[in-house]
């Protein structure tokens, strides 16, 4: 059985990118089709959809390289966990690579940027940060 359902995509996603595939695929759940969603506005990947199966539904990311080949997201990592949750308020919500990067935040009004959840104003869970 799986305990962290999101560290386990954001693994799949790295070892997709180190192997330069052109999309990856996942069992699909809310909180993923969040951070999917996300990824997408922020240009970290290039599209996903739900693939409609027999047992559970399956998540697939396009996933998205420069010209050179090198691919857009250079890290993942999850910060919060289900042994240490990692809570923040909205003053204390942690700035990735100095802004280039995203934190993916789990808040009262929804899965957002940290960007989005300082401007509302809000804090909560951090998932993870990408850059």
């Amino acid at each position: 059985m799986m305990t962290d359902p999101i560290a386990d995509m954001l693994t799949r996603i790295r070892n997709a990118l180190m192997a330069q595939h052109k999309h990856v695929v996942m069992p699909s759940s809310k909180i993923k089709l969040e951070i999917a969603r996300i990824l997408k506005e922020e240009g970290f990947i290039r599209g996903y959809d739900v693939i409609e199966t027999k047992v559970q539904p399956a998540l697939r990311l396009r996933l998205k390289y420069d010209e050179r080949h090198k691919p857009v997201i250079s890290g993942l990592e999850r910060v919060s966990k289900p042994g240490r949750r990692v809570y923040c308020s909205r003053k204390d919500i942690p700035w990735v690579q100095s802004g280039l990067g995203i934190t993916v935040m789990s808040t009262p009004k929804g899965v957002m940027t940290g960007r989005d959840a300082r401007r509302t104003g809000v804090g909560g869970e951090v998932l993870c940060t990408i850059w």
